[in-house]
């Protein structure tokens, strides 16, 4: 295959030979021969619903198992978006958009595509948070795979079950530490499942190719544990050895059972075990932490957008930190190696202009000897500082980032405080979902009278401040990670480097334009995401053929082109 040849989706084999045929040309939807098109209707990868033509009918046995109309693909769109806008609950538009995930999946994917600022809200942050702490409740059909103690030992086996041959990602969880709801055990299923959904929408990689899995090893939330609809083990939390060798009987399965190229996203795992997952296989497997890695890349992004309304370098901006868990330290780390690449000084130099706050106060050197090893990079000398207030009088940071978990930390102090010390203050409120962010828009907006550049995790609506509408910029890891993955499967790399790190954060920061930043946006709109996915895909892979970890060679020339037509297409296929 020479580089300008673009007709291998990921270079992953398929079944249905759906990525071998061009978008106009029919593909057989059966693997086995069939005396009636009942079950055609019920296979979701398959069924079209009332957009199945005349000619499909009569070819597929579905004569009179149809009412006699045919719909387009554009109709049942519209129709759909109707029904989901007259639910006054996000919950209920949740359950009725995975129902129609389980029913028709290439519509649930054209509606996402389609639809992506109005429905990420619905399966993402906030609402999937909701659905998992409701899901025993809501569960209707199992999605993905669910590997509790109870299998260990037989994990290759589980995995084996899954119908399924080349899946290319996995986003596993443990449910101990779903957004900032925590421990919501077996029920965190919500989350791979919901960030798939968006590898598939925004990042364009196949949904046979994507598998979510739950790894249960009990929970400690005693109100699941009480609860007679929860799904999960019924027991504390397995720690320590038990958990060690669980987790990696699972990592070994997974490259025994899919190869050394299937990257693994780990979700939502408590700080402690966090970290040490990375550290303990990122130089044995392909291994993703999209809390520790994917946060960092998007506010990092966000910080080199802004530059260009705050001038300067990052070099020249002062960080203070709220939160120094998984995403302050990690963000803090990627913002450093940034500008060691910027400057050419060493990392431990610029770690001296970030500073951090936890539920102790400001992290200095005289705490050095309590502190989790993660934390320790980021102790300075200073004297101890209790308050997040006293810190930035004390710090004068030119940009805060909150990371805590905890709602409503940024008083109208503390922005106050960060108004007077700046012109353009930057706030990133970032923790998840909207009821646990530091601080509103409106507040940030008003309480620095409309000078602050704000962007949060969750969505705020655009807000009017003194005459000025101000459109909130919205740090959501799916800028990132989708693109991300997707770059990754198509130079068939064979493990995560820090440098593809910030080539997705430069490629991200890139696609924001003038007209964004006239309205003070340090994001592009999502209504973008797939051309801005194509582009972060093309500067990874660029970034993994440079560094010697692609496999799929020789490289494309052309990458952007290369990874648009990789990506999956919702629109609905010709059956013969």
């Amino acid at each position: 295959m020479d580089g300008g040849d673009y007709s291998v989706a990921g270079g992953v084999e398929d079944v249905y030979g759906e990525d071998a045929a061009s978008m106009d040309q029919p593909v057989t939807p059966w693997t086995v021969s069939v005396a009636s098109g009942y079950s055609l209707m019920r296979d979701p990868r398959h069924n079209k619903g009332l957009a199945f033509t005349e000619k499909e009918r009569d070819a597929h046995y579905l004569r009179g198992l149809l009412p006699p109309v045919v719909l387009t693909q554009e109709l049942q769109e519209k129709k759909l978006m109707h029904n989901l806008r007259q639910y006054q609950v996000p919950l209920q538009r949740y359950m009725a958009l995975m129902d129609l995930q389980e029913r028709n999946e290439r519509l649930f994917y054209k509606l996402l595509v389609d639809n992506v600022e109005e429905l990420l809200p619905v399966v993402y942050t906030p609402t999937v948070g909701e659905a998992c702490q409701k899901y025993g409740s809501i569960f209707r059909r199992p999605q993905g795979l669910y590997i509790s103690l109870k299998e260990k030992g037989k994990i290759l086996e589980v995995l084996k079950n899954w119908p399924e041959r080349s899946v290319q990602v996995i986003v596993v969880t443990d449910g101990e530490r779903i957004l900032g709801l925590g421990d919501l055990g077996c029920q965190g299923m919500g989350i791979p499942v919901g960030k798939l959904s968006l590898y598939t929408a925004l990042g364009g990689v196949r949904p046979s190719a994507c598998l979510p899995i739950t790894i249960d090893v009990g929970t400690n939330n005693e109100k699941l544990l009480n609860d007679e609809f929860y799904i999960g083990l019924r027991q504390r939390r397995a720690t320590g050895q038990e958990y060690a060798e669980l987790l990696h009987e699972f990592m070994s399965a997974v490259k025994q059972n899919y190869g050394e190229k299937v990257l693994i996203q780990f979700e939502d795992f408590a700080n402690h075990n966090a970290f040490e997952l990375l550290a303990r296989y990122s130089s044995s497997h392909l291994v993703f932490n999209d809390d520790i890695q994917g946060t960092a890349s998007v506010v990092l992004a966000g910080l080199l957008a802004a530059l260009r309304l705050l001038g300067g370098t990052l070099a020249d901006h002062r960080f203070l930190f709220l939160g120094a868990g998984e995403a302050g330290t990690g963000i803090a780390e990627l913002i450093a190696l940034e500008m060691s690449k910027q400057t050419g000084n060493p990392i431990e130099e610029n770690r001296k202009k970030i500073w951090l706050v936890d539920s102790r106060g400001l992290i200095v050197d005289s705490r050095k000897e309590s502190l989790q090893h993660f934390k320790k990079p980021w102790a300075h000398e200073h004297e101890p500082v209790k308050e997040l207030v006293d810190a930035v009088k004390a710090i004068k940071p030119t940009v805060l980032i909150g990371t805590s978990g905890v709602g409503k930390q940024f008083t109208k102090e503390v922005v106050e405080a960060m108004a007077a010390l700046n012109e353009q203050p930057l706030i990133m409120a970032l923790s998840n979902p909207t009821s646990q962010a530091e601080c509103t828009a409106e507040e940030a907006y008003t309480w620095s009278e409309g000078r602050a550049i704000f962007a949060s995790g969750s969505p705020f609506d655009p807000f009017e401040y003194d005459g000025k509408v101000f459109v909130p910029g919205q740090a959501n890891n799916a800028y990132i990670f989708p693109g991300f993955g997707l770059g990754v499967i198509i130079s068939g790399a064979i493990r995560v480097h820090d440098d593809m790190l910030l080539a997705a954060s430069e490629a991200l920061a890139l696609q924001v334009t003038e007209e964004h930043y006239e309205k003070r946006l340090i994001y592009p709109p999502f209504s973008d995401i797939r051309k801005i996915s194509a582009n972060i895909a093309a500067k990874v892979a660029a970034k993994a053929y440079e560094l010697g970890l692609a496999s799929h060679l020789p490289q494309p020339k052309d990458l952007v082109k290369y990874a648009e037509s990789c990506m999956y297409s919702p629109k609905y296929r010709t059956y013969r």
